[in-house]
């Protein structure tokens, strides 16, 4: 399947911006089953300073801010090739360690609430077992399209009971980390069935199996990713796949305004 993606940022300042500086992660990831045929960035009152590949394999554009600039547009945008894996990426190419993907953080650190879910799972053989989970969560955890918090933990979500896509990515990381597996965060697009515009980007998890390699889970969709989805950045959690972080000095008072387009062409 092909894909067009368009993804635009527009930020507006009551106060001129002196100094502002982001990473960019949306640049699609190329692999076995996910070819990047076209990108391209752009930005209107700001500039590209420099393109580079981090520790997951991440592509990360380095953009600043013009001084004085009351309203910065980035857009994103090109076309991608799919192809529906059920949900199997493969090896793992480096060069971070795969050990480093057993690690929890601060977001997905398993705990009570995290175990009870584990208790609830059942199968014998691995992927058996991760279906489980996947279909536990999900039951668990009610899903929310919008509000969250950045900073929410995985077993804050399950208190809650309630959560949205990156909640739901947390929890099954803690909980597959706690299991003994090596697992992480993917951060990209999906496109949707009834529509061809949204509001945000799409979050699930990766967990390696043996003779398989990474293969993909989607709590929030119950579901193993097909070539409806495109992967664009991995990490330990979202604070290291977020499609933009950053930081600035002035323009008070921020408006953000996200418009993202996925569509088959």
């Amino acid at each position: 399947m092909r894909l067009r993606i368009k993804h635009v940022t527009r930020y507006r300042f009551d106060e001129p911006v002196v100094y502002g500086l982001q990473q960019l992660r949306k640049f699609p990831k190329s692999g076995h089953q996910q070819q990047v045929v076209s990108w391209s960035t752009t930005v209107e009152n700001g500039q590209k300073e420099v393109t580079f590949e981090d520790n997951h394999n991440n592509t990360v554009e380095l953009i600043s801010f013009d001084r004085d600039a009351t309203e910065v547009v980035v857009t994103s945008e090109g076309e991608v090739m799919i192809e529906d894996n059920g949900g199997v990426v493969g090896a793992h190419p480096g060069p971070s360690p795969l050990w480093l993907y057993e690690r929890e953080t601060p977001l997905t650190k398993c705990g009570p609430g995290c175990r009870a879910l584990i208790r609830k799972i059942e199968g014998e053989a691995d992927l058996e077992r991760l279906h489980s989970l996947l279909a536990v969560v999900g039951d668990e955890v009610a899903y929310l399209v919008d509000g969250n918090h950045p900073e929410q933990t995985a077993e804050e979500a399950v208190a809650e009971g309630k959560g949205v896509c990156q909640d739901h990515t947390h929890i099954f990381l803690a909980c597959a980390r706690e299991m003994g597996f090596a697992a992480r965060y993917v951060s990209g697009y999906l496109m949707m069935d009834d529509r061809v515009e949204q509001d945000a980007t799409h979050a699930w998890a990766e967990v390696h199996v043996d003779a398989l390699g990474w293969v993909g889970f989607d709590v929030s969709n119950k579901q193993s990713p097909d070539a409806r989805y495109v992967r664009v950045a991995t990490g330990l959690d979202y604070t290291e796949a977020a499609p933009v972080i950053g930081s600035r000095v002035g323009g008070s008072a921020e408006t953000l305004d996200v418009q993202i387009q996925v569509a088959q062409q």
